[in-house]
């Protein structure tokens, strides 16, 4: 694609042009310059095109473009388009990436989305809004319960259709897509189109104009792919040798369980992780996902639920911890990284009785990885993750006030009613942590960065402040600012 394409030479009306380029954001993403013409004049669309490869503004664009080109009369409980997306992470992204450019036009925007409270949803919906980013399940409910109807709705889009039938959510969105209007606008995005999602299409989008860039192959001659053959002793000391590298990491796990063990591997080590799965809190999700995104914690542990749909800038390593069932998971795993053009490196840690199933896993994806078998302070892994391996310090979040147990106290302050504490671990405690593992990398291990810039495990300046301790409970805790970088769509 000519880099000579603008968003306004596509049709994108000028104002939301000037906003795009503010966030320094001017040149359109091959999904974008190929969907956007039809999108614009309001045909049904079908795009394929991995997560990260700029879907969200390909249909946010012109969903915001029809509605302010057709104005109408706020209406209560009778949004006006319908965004749907699998997991709570990615509606909240959703929303993150529109709601600016449509208070800009003067449009609403709500989430709707289980594991929190319904009340404020509800409240929003009396009220009117004109875009619901919803997840099926919440928003089915509130159907049912007669907060909302779609018999307004001009504008219906369901994103990441692939992921929805890996969920088994498909049912569901069939009966959401059936209360919408059959004259509305509707676009599909998805980075397959298995069985079920092609019943979608061909039921609820008439004519579509189809368009495929950047599928879920695609961006893996941008990735580096290698197979780490270690002993099982040998699995926690080279991750924590390649997670206490500088920059952003994601290590996935297969089962929940494994995804909350690592993280406190990782964290009683001194290395800063955060995990995300099925088990948490919507609130304790969106803590852990802010921590990880502003740079207070530098790995993320986390279960599939994290492998679809989940943005965050700059992560160059992508950790397969646990090999994935299958090589589709693979993939949108390692889509964490090598994202917008860029270039990223995925490495899977594969023991002995896991041999053929990686070998299977990696025919399937249409991969040749680099197969070494290593241990903690192999060279490899300062080529893999480059850099000085920092263990300043890892991260525990301690208890709700509410769920504190009797004779503990939760120290910190600021912090209302309910809100979690995060807390750091000082130099002191983590260094004895790390050193009762046998698996402290060789390589630098327990030392800072000695040039004064942050390493992975220093808090960020600016932002909110939140309060860090070690595990232990005996460090001193200190204040860390938490900033935020921009996250392109």
């Amino acid at each position: 694609m000519s880099t000579d394409t603008t968003f306004a030479a596509l049709g994108v009306p000028q104002i939301l042009a000037d906003l795009l380029a503010e966030d320094g954001i001017t040149v359109p993403t091959p999904i974008q310059a190929l969907t956007l013409p039809a999108s614009l004049a309001g045909r049904d669309v079908l795009g394929r095109g991995r997560t990260g490869s700029g879907k969200t503004y390909a249909f946010v664009l012109p969903l915001l473009t029809r509605l302010t080109q057709a104005a109408a009369a706020r209406q209560p409980r009778r949004p006006r388009a319908l965004i749907l997306a699998p997991t709570r992470e990615l509606a909240t992204q959703i929303d993150t990436a529109m709601a600016p450019m449509a208070r800009a036009l003067r449009l609403t925007t709500q989430t709707i989305f289980g594991g929190v409270g319904q009340g404020p949803q509800v409240q929003a919906l009396r009220s009117g809004v004109d875009i619901v980013v919803a997840c099926p399940g919440r928003l089915e409910d509130l159907m049912q319960q007669g907060h909302v109807q779609l018999d307004r709705v001009e504008v219906t889009i369901l994103d990441e259709a692939d992921h929805m039938a890996d969920l088994g959510f498909l049912p569901g969105v069939r009966r959401i897509m059936g209360a919408t209007p059959p004259v509305g606008q509707r676009m599909l995005f998805s980075a397959t189109l298995d069985a079920g999602v092609n019943v979608i299409v061909k039921r609820f989008l008439t004519n579509p104009v189809t368009h495929e860039a950047d599928s879920a192959q695609s961006p893996v001659s941008r990735m580096s792919h290698h197979v780490l053959h270690v002993t099982a002793d040998g699995h926690l000391p080279v991750l924590l040798d390649l997670t206490a590298a500088p920059g952003r990491t994601v290590v996935f796990t297969r089962t929940k369980h494994r995804a909350k063990k690592i993280a406190r591997q990782l964290n009683a080590s001194g290395v800063p992780a955060v995990e995300l799965h099925g088990n948490l809190s919507q609130g304790a999700r969106t803590r852990n996902m802010d921590d990880f995104s502003s740079g207070r914690a530098q790995t993320l542990v986390a279960t599939d639920i994290a492998a679809r749909g989940i943005h965050v800038d700059d992560v160059a390593l992508v950790i397969h911890a646990d090999p994935p069932v299958e090589h589709k998971a693979y993939l949108h795993r390692s889509g964490r990284t090598a994202r917008a053009g860029n270039e990223g490196t995925v490495i899977t840690l594969m023991m002995d009785d896991q041999l053929r199933d990686v070998r299977d896993l990696t025919r399937k994806a249409g991969i040749n990885p680099t197969t070494t078998t290593v241990a903690a302070g192999h060279p490899l892994l300062v080529q893999l993750a480059p850099g000085e391996r920092s263990f300043a310090g890892g991260l525990v979040r301690a208890e709700e006030p509410s769920q504190a147990r009797p004779g503990r106290s939760v120290s910190g302050s600021g912090g209302g009613r309910g809100s979690a504490r995060v807390r750091r671990a000082g130099g002191g405690s983590t260094a004895g942590a790390a050193a009762r593992h046998d698996s402290a990398p060789a390589a630098g291990g327990g030392q800072r960065r000695g040039d004064g810039r942050p390493g992975r495990s220093q808090a960020r300046s600016g932002g909110s402040v939140a309060v860090y301790s070690s595990s232990s409970g005996g460090a001193a805790a200190f204040s860390a600012g938490g900033g935020s970088r921009r996250r392109s769509r």
